[in-house]
């Protein structure tokens, strides 16, 4: 079957949205606890001086992330070392942006410096990009994946966020709890209060915070109020690309079911606390 590149597959899920949502945020206007921040927007088809008008018109401060790790992950832009990292931070520096990565599979840190890498606000991944039978990564989100038998891959896509928790130097978990192809429909049999349990104290223990993502509409509002019982971190997350990003209503909406407070939402660590300097 073709293949689809995270770009594609994002732009599908995006065009959803409808141009009627490319304005101001509904709620941007209301009266919240704490700033509006999109932590996940992405430079793929655009520049940085292209979507900063649109963080104005928006109300939201965008972080801007790239992927990061080595040549073999696939997307239009990789930084890959020290040098292209310094570029990247550069091209960011004075613009009012929180400067991040997505890191990529498990090899992304041995391509940068532990001092290069501090000098990011933060570093972001997800679980969507997963260990085939053969050990060789996988994209999960592709119509050619093979995860094997439902009831069996659950179990190891649990473990996996456990590992990635565990053992990668994150500050964000983000598109959590996202399932491939039709298990999506079974969101609520395969996300047991078991496995959610087994994630959250993963994120707890390495102080991880968690996506609200307004491009997958995820978690879902059980998922989030065991994370918000066991202290958890939150951030707004549009995974946007020009000029999608900072439409974050779905996540407005759910931080205000939930009753989120400034004390609960995520903001960059100081120098030292940055994950990158803690693991490492």
């Amino acid at each position: 079957m073709q293949q689809v590149s995270r770009r594609g597959f994002m732009k599908a899920g995006a065009g959803a949205i409808g141009l009627a949502m490319l304005s101001r945020n509904a709620h941007a206007d209301a009266a919240l606890p704490f700033p509006l921040v999109d932590y996940h927007v992405h430079l793929d088809n655009s520049s940085i001086d292209q979507v900063l008008p649109l963080s104005k018109e928006r109300g939201v401060k965008f972080g801007i992330v790239e992927h990061a790790g080595t040549k073999e992950n696939v997307y239009p832009n990789v930084l890959s070392n020290d040098a292209e990292l310094e570029a990247y931070l550069a091209m960011l520096d004075g613009k009012g942006v929180y400067r991040g990565v997505q890191a990529e599979w498990t090899d992304w840190v041995g391509c940068f410096s532990k001092n290069t890498l501090a000098k990011l606000d933060y570093v972001i991944t997800d679980t969507m990009t997963f260990p085939g039978k053969d050990g060789r990564r996988m994209k999960l989100w592709e119509d050619s994946a093979d995860y094997g038998a439902p009831d069996q891959f659950i179990d190891r896509y649990v473990d996996w966020h456990v590992q990635i928790l565990q053992n990668e130097p994150i500050d964000i978990l983000v598109n959590v709890s996202w399932l491939p192809g039709p298990m999506a429909a079974e969101y609520d049999k395969w996300w047991t209060d078991q496995r959610i349990a087994r994630i959250i104290e993963a994120a707890v223990k390495q102080r991880v915070a968690i996506e609200i993502s307004s491009s997958f509409k995820l978690p879902r509002m059980r998922f989030l109020e065991a994370a918000k019982s066991a202290g958890l971190k939150f951030c707004f997350g549009s995974n946007g690309r020009y000029p999608k990003m900072g439409l974050l209503d779905w996540s407005l909406k759910t931080a205000k079911a939930l009753d989120l407070t400034a004390q609960q939402m995520f903001t960059p660590a100081p120098d030292g606390q940055k994950a990158v300097q803690r693991k490492l």
